[in-house]
């Protein structure tokens, strides 16, 4: 059993995995900086600052709460797709290799065949 545990934790998506958490961790302070120092100030502009939404309750229920994770939540992966998605996939696009030609051209009549074709269904020429 201990072999085996070796094993998996040895394997590259494991360690991969552990990679990733990590960065993720580093990166999603990153983004709540950015979103509290620069992009909820902006918000302040269209939202009143003095209203207390994030305490509003229906019952016991805690409305208030569940709206304001709402929006932070949208608002952070509104942020995270503009700028990992949209700006930074301008800069990561790599050119489009051209596509394998699918046809030939026939030498006796110059018409397009199929390339794997042995004879040309226009002239019947043997290739």
């Amino acid at each position: 059993m201990r072999d085996e545990f070796k094993t998996f934790i040895m394997k590259g998506n494991v360690i991969d995995l552990a990679v990733a958490v990590v960065v993720g961790g580093a990166f999603g302070k990153i983004v709540t900086a950015f979103v509290d120092g620069i992009v909820m100030p902006l918000v302040t502009y269209v939202l009143p600052a003095n209203i207390k939404w994030e305490e509003w309750v229906l019952g016991k229920f805690r409305i208030g709460a569940v709206l304001g994770a709402t929006v932070n939540f949208l608002i952070i992966a509104l942020v995270i797709f503009l700028v990992l998605v949209k700006f930074l996939g301008k800069f990561m696009k790599k050119p489009e290799a051209p596509a394998a030609p699918a046809t030939k051209e026939c030498p006796a009549c110059l018409e397009q065949v199929p390339l794997l074709a042995t004879r040309c269904k226009h002239c019947t020429s043997q290739f």
